[in-house]
């Protein structure tokens, strides 16, 4: 969040790069990056677009915060000790229930493993937050962005837990 607070300001509809390295304590038992140390750096990504776009105080305003709802990723290339590389975070788009988001790991933009991220509004006195009003909250919304990937649909519809799953 300090790097953030220095970095130059962005729109929530850009890509956020955020830097970052692999350090000792990242590493598993076969010395490279740890399964569960990529998805922290995810949630460091996110907030990184969130807190350079100005979003993040948007919805602190108003008494939302994000939580993620389902998360999809797929390694290519191990990240090792001391190796620097970039986390990519960019809004996909959006329908009635989510907000879809594509993360990437890369290194000497070499790409090292890709995630794609569902995460939904909550409101602090609780409740969801309408898709409409994230959207108006939001600002203008490029049209790129009205219309998800075709996958995305199924892959949410195939992950989610309903309500009768326990």
């Amino acid at each position: 969040m300090l790097r953030a607070r220095r970095a130059p300001k962005i729109s929530l509809w850009d890509e956020a790069r955020t830097p970052f390295r692999v350090w000792p304590n990242d590493l598993d038992i076969f010395r490279h990056m740890n399964n569960a140390r990529y998805l922290g750096l995810l949630d460091l990504g996110r907030t990184d677009l969130m807190e350079r776009s100005g979003f993040a105080k948007t919805i602190k305003d108003r008494g939302w915060y994000p939580v993620v709802g389902a998360q999809t990723i797929t390694y290519k290339r191990s990240l090792k000790l001391w190796n620097r590389f970039i986390v990519t975070t960019r809004v996909l788009g959006f329908d009635d229930r989510a907000v879809y988001m594509a993360q990437e790991f890369r290194r000497g933009g070499k790409l090292c493993a890709r995630a794609v991220v569902q995460a939904r509004f909550l409101k602090r006195t609780g409740g969801t937050v309408d898709m409409a009003e994230l959207i108006a909250a939001s600002g203008s919304v490029p049209s790129d962005r009205m219309t998800l990937p075709d996958w995305i649909p199924a892959w949410s519809a195939a992950v989610r837990i309903s309500s009768t799953d326990g």
